[in-house]
C-alpha cells in the first residue's frame, strides 16, 4: 500500500513536533540548571535521562522520516513519564515525603519555580512527557494503518 505525499507530511509533522518539544524540553532542563543555577533533584535527573535521547532519535528520524523512531522513542516516553508522574505527585503532597527518593541532597519536593500559581517544573515535565507520549501513539495508529 502506498501512502499519499499527504499521510507523509502528516507523519512527518507529527514527528517534528516531537522533536520541537524534547527539544525545548532539554533546553529548558539546561536554562534551568546552567543560567538560573537551579540544581536538579535525582528524581529531575532521571527524567534528563529519558529525555534528553529523545531530541537526538527524532532528528535523525525526521532526514528522512523513519517510522522506526516509534520504537525507540515511545518506551523512553513513556518511563520518562512515569518518573515525572511520580515526582508530580511527591511534588504536591500525595506521595509522602518519608518515601521519596530525594532523602539527601537537593529536595524533590521543594519549590524552585512557580508561574502564575501552578506552572512548577515537575508539571512542566509532565506536559512534556504527556504531550510526546500522546504523539507518538498517534503516529504508531498513523503508520499502521
Amino acid at each position: 500500500m502506498i501512502k499519499s505525499n499527504n499521510e507523509s507530511n502528516t507523519n512527518w509533522n507529527i514527528a517534528f513536533l516531537c522533536w520541537i518539544i524534547a527539544s525545548a524540553s532539554t533546553l529548558g532542563s539546561f536554562f534551568f540548571s546552567e543560567v538560573m543555577e537551579l540544581p536538579p533533584c535525582a528524581l529531575c535527573w532521571y527524567q534528563r535521562i529519558f529525555m534528553f535521547p529523545l531530541a537526538v532519535i527524532f532528528l535523525v528520524g525526521l532526514f528522512p522520516f523513519d517510522k522506526t523512531i516509534i520504537k525507540y522513542a515511545l518506551p523512553l516516553a513513556l518511563i520518562g513519564w512515569a518518573i515525572a508522574f511520580y515526582h508530580f505527585l511527591l511534588y504536591t503532597g500525595f506521595i509522602p515525603e518519608s518515601i521519596q527518593p530525594c532523602s539527601q541532597g537537593v529536595s524533590c519536593s521543594e519549590t524552585y519555580l512557580d508561574l502564575f500559581g501552578f506552572i512548577t517544573i515537575p508539571l512542566l515535565s509532565l506536559l512534556s512527557f504527556s504531550t510526546i507520549s500522546t504523539l507518538l501513539y498517534v503516529l504508531r495508529t498513523k503508520v499502521n494503518k
